[in-house]
């Protein structure tokens, strides 16, 4: 004699688990669905990867420039002959004085943009620059600064060319909430387009 008290409790206890398998599922794709509605990155933003954001060409180089660099960076001590004594500049494998590889050329004035053109901050960007409304945000920081030089050196003469691109979103979640990092890269070449240096600038906002 089968036990109907037992079948239907074998039932109820399928029909739950069945409930809660597919509670769980409901709740999995909400919290997906939330989780893809709180993405800071809009497909304008995307769209905006890698094109040009600001654009500078420095006054070309000279030995001058060079040395003035090196003297201040190096005080009190003096600079390696490198950077200042042409006769033993010549000796080296780079046969010329060369600028040392923290040299800007865009520190002083610059050839493009004007004197007179709207200044830009170098600590700060938003994507309006490129006619892309930006997330909102209560602050932005600079979190990290990374940087990668060529073989080839700034010397006399030279031209340097800046592109600035956004190359990087990611998101994280903090304590203080969503948080947007975008990564602002800027390449330097030379007017032969030999690559000098690329500086990786990663700003929070949140």
């Amino acid at each position: 004699m089968v036990d109907d008290s037992d079948t239907d409790a074998s039932d109820t206890d399928a029909s739950e688990t069945d409930a809660s398998e597919t509670d769980g599922s409901e709740a999995g794709s909400e919290a997906t669905e939330i989780l893809v509605a709180e993405s800071l990155v809009t497909e304008d933003m995307r769209s905006i990867v890698g094109a040009v954001m600001r654009e500078s060409v420095s006054h070309p180089v000279t030995i001058a420039d060079i040395r003035k660099w090196a003297i201040a960076v190096y005080y009190p001590e003096p600079p390696p002959r490198q950077f200042w004594d042409e006769d033993y500049a010549a000796t080296t494998q780079y046969g010329c004085i060369v600028a040392p590889e923290e040299f800007n050329p865009f520190a002083w004035s610059t050839a493009k943009p004007l004197l007179t053109d709207p200044k830009v901050s170098q600590t700060a960007f938003s994507e309006d620059e490129l006619g892309i409304k930006p997330p909102e945000f209560k602050a932005m920081l600079l979190s990290e600064i990374r940087e990668q030089h060529g073989r080839v050196r700034i010397r006399a003469g030279d031209v340097i060319r800046s592109v600035v691109r956004i190359s990087d979103y990611f998101e994280r979640d903090g304590r203080m909430g969503r948080m947007l990092y975008t990564t602002l890269s800027n390449e330097w070449h030379n007017q032969s387009d030999e690559w000098i240096r690329t500086t990786d600038s990663v700003f929070v906002r949140y």
